[in-house]
């Protein structure tokens, strides 16, 4: 990996954070309802922290799944795309089924459409394909 993809895919990361926390700031201190959530029948906001750590959770996950990717299937970027696909769908059962209510949905089935619409298309566009990478040899 050049110091160029290294670059891009740490600043792809960091995006998706920014991306959630915007989203969390216009709903939360400048909208006035702090997204919440139930968890073992209790309401809890979602601060600030949370975002930035789970947005950043999924993000360097996503770097390690692209990362094993690229060297085990012959199209990396398009296993990345339909694998990444699959985990947005499955993602999307928290906040549709966990929060604590419609505001507070749409705010964080929101944050994790953004994350996803940055690192979906960040990361698969530094995929190495190794077909390609092998006939330039």
């Amino acid at each position: 990996m050049t110091g160029t993809d290294l670059a891009r895919r740490a600043v792809t990361v960091a995006g998706g954070a920014v991306a959630a926390l915007a989203l969390w700031t216009l709903t939360g201190p400048v909208a006035g309802h702090a997204p919440s959530a139930e968890t073992g029948g209790e309401i809890q906001q979602v601060g600030a922290a949370a975002v930035a750590a789970g947005a950043l959770v999924a993000g360097l996950a996503a770097w390690a799944l692209l990362a094993v990717l690229e060297r085990t299937v012959g199209r990396p970027a398009r296993a990345w795309t339909i694998v990444a696909a699959a985990v947005l769908a499955l993602s999307m059962t928290g906040p549709l089924g966990g929060a604590a209510d419609p505001a507070s949905m749409a705010a964080l089935a929101g944050m994790h459409l953004l994350v996803a619409a940055v690192l979906i298309p960040g990361l698969g566009m530094s995929a190495r394909d190794r077909r390609r990478e092998g006939a330039a040899r």
